[in-house]
């Protein structure tokens, strides 16, 4: 053992614990209420966000296997929640697009996870839920760029 070294005091560790953490207590709440898995979640919540995307592009901003995002995409198609559109730009690919049915669930959804990250940073003051906001923003700029993607 390595007395020199606490790994519970090792930031990527413990970004990774709380970050895994958080994603499992999140996933909870809509898949219990509408079926959906982390996968299928981040592919609602990006083209509510973001608008139509690419699966490709879904997999680069969520650092997701593309097969992962497949399967995903696949289940979110029979469930009539999102739609394959062929790209504007380029005529062999195409992106994904929430159906009425995709922008009603999520809809639904959007108060009950709002709700989870409201009581999650009432846990800790207004100037500590500030001051990590602001971390976070700064590690990003230097881990993913100043456009806070993958460069």
């Amino acid at each position: 053992m390595e007395s020199n070294f606490a790994l519970n005091d090792f930031l990527p560790f413990r970004l990774n614990v709380l970050a895994q953490t958080v994603s499992e207590r999140l996933s909870a709440i809509y898949a219990s209420k509408f079926n959906l898995d982390i996968p299928q979640w981040r592919i609602l919540a990006n083209l509510a966000s973001r608008g139509d995307m690419t699966a490709q592009d879904i997999a680069r901003i969520t650092y997701s296997h593309k097969s992962t995002v497949s399967r995903a995409v696949q289940e979110l198609q029979n469930r009539g929640l999102i739609a394959r559109k062929v790209s504007s730009a380029d005529k062999r690919s195409f992106t994904l697009a929430l159906t009425s049915e995709g922008r009603r669930m999520f809809r639904q959804l959007l108060p009950l996870v709002l709700e989870f990250e409201r009581k999650l940073m009432a846990s800790i003051s207004d100037a500590d839920a500030r001051a990590l906001l602001k971390g976070l923003a700064a590690l990003e700029t230097v881990l993913l760029g100043s456009d806070g993607e993958t460069e």
